[in-house]
Formats: structure tokens, sequence, C-alpha cells
């Protein structure tokens, strides 16, 4: 199976065009504002608007209120949402989009309890578990901690950079690869050199 990438975070629409034209499956777009890569209405607009075709707009959000949902909704043109904070399997179903629940992981998270709670979810995000931190925190947690098996496929997002990518992917097996602060510079502006070795060693595991 081809493992996925998706890079998360863009606040800059040249950077999400340079990720597209990498090959990325997915870009994400953050819609919380106290994140340092959170984006408004019009700067999101601007980077879908530029971005080639067949690449995935992905929006997150944190524990948000519908009405702001909705009116991001009605204004960019995105595939899927991202939902990281405490969000409950109905109201991640309000939008009638495919959606990716976020799992913030430590000891004693059931993940089978979990895809079983989040039936309608398109896959599951296992992202590191930081106190007071929803957006994600760049941390990387236990891979142990993952089962073999999942009934939702298994996003892994935490930590990842160009220098574990590819144990990630052994050790691992996951759908797809979600990477944001491994491929910066600084919060919110993408390297585009880490970008493309991220991709890369992707891609050549993805061969092997």
């Amino acid at each position: 199976m081809r493992t996925r990438v998706k890079i998360c975070g863009f606040t800059r629409v040249n950077d999400a065009v340079r990720a597209a034209h990498l090959g990325v499956d997915a870009i994400g777009l953050v819609f919380y504002p106290p994140s340092p890569r959170n984006v408004d209405i019009d700067q999101a607009l601007a980077i879908v608007e530029a971005l080639p075709p067949f690449t995935s707009v992905i929006g997150l959000f944190v524990d948000e209120q519908e009405a702001r949902i909705r009116e991001v909704l009605s204004r960019v043109p995105i595939d899927c949402l991202q939902f990281h904070g405490d969000e409950t399997p109905d109201a991640c179903e309000l939008y009638n989009k495919p959606y990716i629940k976020a799992i913030r992981m430590r000891e004693g998270v059931d993940i089978a309890d979990l895809a079983n709670r989040y039936s309608g979810a398109a896959g599951l995000l296992l992202d590191a578990y930081h106190p007071g931190v929803k957006g994600g925190s760049g941390n990387r947690f236990d891979w142990d901690l993952i089962p073999q098996d999942c009934a939702k496929p298994i996003i892994l997002a935490g930590g990842l950079e160009p220098g574990n990518v590819r144990q990630a992917m052994e050790s691992v097996g996951p759908y797809a690869l979600d990477v944001s602060s491994g491929v910066e510079s600084e919060k919110g502006i993408k390297d585009a050199g880490k970008m493309a070795a991220f991709v890369r060693i992707i891609n050549e595991g993805n061969r092997s």
C-alpha cells in the first residue's frame, strides 16, 4: 500500500504550491486562532486558488463553533475536515464532508473503541498528547501504543521530520503521514529543502 503524505499548517501561497508540485496528497490549513499557523479566510482562499489540480485541501478546527465552520466552508473549497478537539461524532458529521478525527495518544487510549465511536470518520489521526495543546504539539509519541489492526485508516502525526520518516513507515505502516513543524524553518514558514526531503524519503519507501 502506498503511504500518502499530508503537509499541514501552510500560511503562504508559495509554500503550498511548492508542496503540491512535490507531489503531496494533501495540504492542511489551520483555522485555530491560538496556533501560530492559523489562517483567516482570505489567506486560505488565496492558497487554495493557487493550487494545481488533484491536491486535497484539509481544514483543521479545534472545538470550533458550528457557525464559524460553516462560514469557512461557504467561502473556502475544503475537501475534508480535521477535528483536533473534543468534538463528538455527531458534531463532526454536521457538515456533509469527509472528516478525520485527531486522537491525542497516551497510555490508556483505546483506539479500537474510538474507531467504533467515530465510525463515520474517514480516518484517525494519531498525534502526541500534550496538556493544554490540542492543535498539534510537534512532539512524537510512543508508536508502540498503535494497534496492529484498526478499523480506520491511521494517519500518523507528531514529531515527524525527514530524519525519522522512514522509521515511521517501517514501524507503523500508516495509511498516511502528516507533518507540520518538521518541515519548517520557523512556525508557519515551510522549508523547501525539508519538504522535498520528506516527500523523497516517502517516495523511496513506497518503491522499496
